[in-house]
């Protein structure tokens, strides 16, 4: 029985050892169009800058164990050129035909780069996929002495491409043509890292995209031109699917090869997994694209397992990711608010700052959570914000969702608590906690879009509120509501607000006995609304 497996990278070389682990006598080739297997990928941006200093570390399974543990037979720069099913062969190189019994398609996705001025064969343009990329990049800084990078879209290889070329010391600049980075995340989110990226020297242009690539200069859409010394592509990829819409395989969302939930295609016979197909979303069930190295890993297994007869199913994809920032940290899972906002799906939502550890033992830092969730309490999605910890809670979340958990799960999680990594509700109890006051109605919260045209209350104490507060505000401190509940009017909405929310939502309680029905308490305080603030005022555009 003969494998072919067209691609060496995560799914490929996962579905190859999962082969012989379960088959000792199965004849398992890959098909690499490349001279790598089985590189780190997602450490190509740390490489690049020696973060990551071992060429060999980048290195995860070398060409040798394949050889000489697993008995693979890896065949470098072996490009498929054609799939065909009748005979159940593919053309490598357009040189030779290789039979197979079972072919699995896993070549992946590839950079996207787009039609513009000036982009072909400039020598200055780098896309970063392959190990080989990185070495050109690295080589070409060191040889051209370049000082002035740009970086052409903001997803997770653009931003932690501009992280790195600002650790070589680099002059650098994003150029991102959405309003905002990280597009997994929404606007109360992704602000922590925006403004991180500033203050550690990166320029950030957003709204803007690449009209021309000239010599030395960067013509963007807005009319501005920025020098550059060195460009990457970090804009997105697209699946490497045309081999298998030659061969009648059928594609869906993106030309995505479509697969079963046993990774299974159109073809008998032929199996595909990783950035190149179509998924299920977890969270709406509708297909959809989501290229990520965890999934690739898991798909190729159970390619495997199917192979070998061992029924194995791919239970659709969340799309958890997480990325450092200097010395920050964004994690996600789930659905965001815009995309549940497109698809027209009904959504609660919240917003809390807590400490990522007991507030009592040392250098305890904020993390800030946002969750959304049905007024049934199930959960759709959650991104997180912070220095330590971050990526726990959301794993956490990511859990209780693919077990159909609810909020109420949140509340009820029993987690690890010891001063120096939580506290004795952590975060992930105290988000559950609070969404279940809103599901309850036990306050009703409010966010930085309500905050024009409301009446807003900071309900900290008079000398918190003459240092700092939100312009316009007056102060009552919660203290004194229970005598000073005539002041506040009754036929406007009104928000409450304090550093991060906890007190003014005890303030909401205070005022309940007292026939209120339209106050509220602004989610993460006067900490999170300086913080959108701060990324706002930089969001002009920058003359360069």
């Amino acid at each position: 029985m003969r494998t072919v497996i067209i691609g060496g990278g995560a799914c490929g070389a996962s579905c190859a050892a999962r082969l012989r682990r379960l088959d000792e006598h199965a004849e398992i080739i890959i098909l690499e169009a490349t001279d790598e297997i089985s590189i780190a990928n997602c450490g190509l941006p740390y490489y690049c800058s020696d973060v990551i200093n071992s060429r060999e570390n980048m290195i995860v399974a070398k060409p040798s164990l394949f050889k000489e543990l697993f008995n693979i037979d890896v065949r470098f720069n072996s490009r498929v050129t054609s799939i065909n099913p009748l005979s159940k062969a593919v053309t490598v190189n357009d040189d030779y035909e290789l039979a197979y019994d079972n072919l699995v398609i896993a070549v992946g996705a590839s950079p996207f780069k787009p039609q513009i001025k000036g982009i072909e064969n400039n020598k200055k343009i780098f896309t970063v996929r392959t190990l080989s990329d990185a070495d050109n990049i690295k080589l070409f800084i060191k040889q051209t002495g370049a000082q002035k990078a740009v970086v052409v879209g903001g997803g997770f290889i653009g931003v932690e491409m501009a992280e790195n070329f600002i650790e070589m010391g680099l002059d650098t600049t994003l150029v991102e043509a959405a309003e905002q980075i990280l597009s997994p995340v929404d606007s109360e989110i992704v602000c922590f890292v925006q403004n991180e990226l500033r203050e550690h020297g990166c320029k950030l242009i957003l709204n803007t995209g690449v009209k021309a690539f000239e010599d030395s200069e960067i013509e963007l859409t807005s009319g501005e031109k920025i020098p550059y010394d060195i460009a990457i592509l970090g804009i997105g990829v697209k699946p490497e699917t045309q081999i298998a819409k030659n061969a009648g395989i059928e594609v869906g969302v993106g030309d995505a090869i479509k697969v079963n939930e046993f990774m299974q295609t159109s073809v008998p016979d032929i199996w595909a997994g990783g950035d190149g197909v179509q998924v299920i979303d977890f969270v709406t069930g509708e297909p959809a694209i989501i290229p990520l190295a965890g999934p690739a890993n898991r798909q190729g297994r159970i390619i495997a397992d199917n192979i070998c007869g061992n029924k194995s199913v791919y239970k659709n994809s969340q799309g958890t990711s997480v990325i450092k920032v200097f010395d920050k940290t964004i994690a996600s899972t789930g659905k965001n608010e815009k995309q549940l906002k497109r698809l027209g799906i009904s959504y609660l939502k919240n917003i809390i700052m807590c400490n990522s550890h007991a507030g009592y033992y040392p250098d305890a830092k904020f993390i800030t959570i946002k969750i959304l969730f049905t007024s049934e309490g199930k959960i759709l999605g959650a991104q997180a914000a912070g220095y330590d910890g971050v990526e726990k809670r959301i794993d956490v979340i990511a859990s209780i969702m693919r077990m159909n958990g609810t909020i109420q799960d949140l509340t009820d999680a029993e987690l690890c608590y010891a001063p120096p990594y939580s506290s004795a509700k952590d975060p992930v109890n105290l988000l559950g906690m609070s969404c279940r006051n809103i599901l309850d109605g036990l306050f009703k919260p409010a966010f930085y879009e309500d905050l024009t045209g409301s009446v807003l209350i900071d309900v900290r104490a008079k000398v918190f509120f003459d240092t700092k507060t939100i312009e316009g505000a007056i102060c009552i401190p919660a203290a004194e509501l229970r005598t000073r509940y005539n002041e506040i009017p009754r036929d406007r909405k009104v928000i409450l607000f304090c550093n991060r929310g906890y007190t003014s939502y005890n303030a909401v309680r205070i005022l309940a006995p007292y026939g209120f029905d339209n106050i509220y308490s602004l989610c993460g305080g006067i900490n999170l609304y300086s913080e959108i603030q701060k990324d706002k005022k930089e969001k002009v555009p920058v003359n360069l």
